[in-house]
């Protein structure tokens, strides 16, 4: 029995013990503060290929930016420390289509290593043309379907911070050319009910059994597919080409300016 009784309170106790050494440990240190691989022209190389296979889909091959900012001008900045760029790249940025990434955190290191190593960095894009303009065709043109600030539609992407999050050769090819690529929760589809109704929008959220769907009157409907007849996954964007018959050089041009300068609630309101 006293041997019982001992066992009782010891156990209790080596895990209060454990666990009271587990809260003083620190925090572990971020691997970026001694990343092995800056300046190493093999790490740099196997960089390069991870950042082309993993990042310039939507930050280009040159870093540029396409759908995603320009990283050489986050990294000209000096703001970017690489212990805030591992930092960005493992959790995501959240609101954007950057997703956290699960690779491991050597190989983080190797991507950083071959961002640093790319030399001279050009400076941010700065906004150019008559942002007046681009203002104007601003709201005869996109606002019913996007949102700046607290103004605007909800059937395409909120434009707010487009500024930041957008090049300005990304911002001409989405404009010319809709259809090139179109982001997760814009993809356009249409459901066709059992009776032939058809409700055609942006796909919001999917899985097995369900598909919830924005329609062009931006009421969001979710669905059984047990209880549809089919779900047509179409190629063409609900945005319309603005070709050069429809939007002259000129007004892209200023379009295009009016929307580099967005990078906030603040210019959103201006």
């Amino acid at each position: 029995m006293p041997r019982m009784s001992s066992a009782r309170w010891l156990l209790p106790a080596l895990i209060a013990a454990c666990a009271t050494a587990h809260a003083q440990e620190p925090p572990a240190a971020n691997p970026a503060k001694n990343n092995p691989h800056l300046g190493n022209r093999e790490a740099i190389r196997s960089g390069m290929t991870m950042y082309r296979v993993r990042c310039a889909d939507c930050h280009g091959l040159d870093a540029k930016g396409y759908r995603g900012p320009d990283l050489t001008a986050l990294l000209a900045g000096g703001e970017m420390t690489d212990e805030r760029l591992f930092n960005t790249i493992r959790k995501g940025v959240p609101g954007t289509d950057m997703p956290p990434s699960q690779a491991s955190d050597d190989e983080l290191l190797l991507t950083i290593a071959y961002l640093r190593n790319l030399g001279a960095v050009a400076p941010a894009e700065a906004a150019t043309g008559n942002l007046d303009n681009g203002a104007r065709i601003f709201a005869a043109q996109c606002r019913s379907c996007h949102r700046v600030g607290v103004n605007g539609g909800r059937i395409g992407p909120d434009l707010t911070r487009i500024g930041v999050a957008r090049s300005r050769a990304a911002l001409v090819r989405e404009i010319r050319t809709p259809s090139e690529w179109m982001a997760p929760t814009f993809e356009t589809v249409t459901v066709v009910m059992k009776d032939g109704q058809r409700i055609r929008g942006v796909k919001k959220n999917e899985d097995v059994f369900s598909i919830q769907v924005m329609d062009l009157r931006e009421r969001i409907q979710g669905y059984l597919k047990a209880d549809l007849k089919e779900v047509i996954y179409e190629k063409e964007s609900l945005m319309p080409v603005f070709s050069a018959q429809r939007l002259s050089d000129g007004d892209l041009n200023d379009l295009v300016g009016y929307l580099t300068s967005l990078r906030g609630a603040d210019t959103a309101t201006r």
